[in-house]
């Protein structure tokens, strides 16, 4: 997953970057997901579930 196809996933145009990112950030918090790559600049981070 990542930004650009969680925003189209749930229909939300460009302007939901951030709050797309905050969404992310939460479930990265609770560990609902994580990082793919951690070395991955933020811009092109992806992200996976957290039982893969």
């Amino acid at each position: 997953m990542t930004n650009a196809s969680l925003r189209q996933r749930f229909g939300i145009d460009d302007k939901g970057i951030s709050n797309i990112s905050r969404v992310i950030r939460d479930t990265v918090d609770v560990e609902l997901v994580r990082l793919k790559d951690p070395g991955t600049a933020p811009k092109h981070m992806k992200y996976v579930p957290f039982w893969a």
